[in-house]
């Protein structure tokens, strides 16, 4: 193996960025016809706020500590709720429709 080839295989190897232990992090992504707000309140007590999204557009991801977590999402005066186990290296995209159903969708940033 020429040592050209041999870079090209170690850089690449290198070049994998795999999640080491990171917090969750959680986005909205708003297809309703209201702007949505969402509260992540963790099983230790703490609470992340993601505010007014538009219609037709995502929030920037927010990151909180893993565990049990309860998301509330608020759209037209109305609350939703969900509540789940997460985990470190997840990333979670909270969907809402123009019916206001709310689905929440896990990754794990290793794949």
């Amino acid at each position: 193996m020429s040592t050209l080839s041999a870079s090209v295989i170690l850089l690449s190897a290198s070049g994998c960025k795999k999640c080491k232990g990171e917090e969750p992090r959680a986005r909205i992504t708003n297809n309703g016809t209201q702007k949505a707000s969402v509260q992540v309140k963790t099983s230790g007590g703490n609470t992340i706020n993601i505010n007014n999204v538009d219609p037709g557009t995502s929030s920037d991801y927010a990151n909180y500590a893993p565990g049990q977590v309860t998301f509330t999402i608020t759209v037209n005066n109305t609350n939703y709720v969900k509540a789940t186990d997460i985990s470190t290296c997840y990333q979670y995209d909270i969907v809402i429709d123009k019916a206001n159903t709310i689905t929440v969708n896990g990754v794990d940033r290793n794949d």
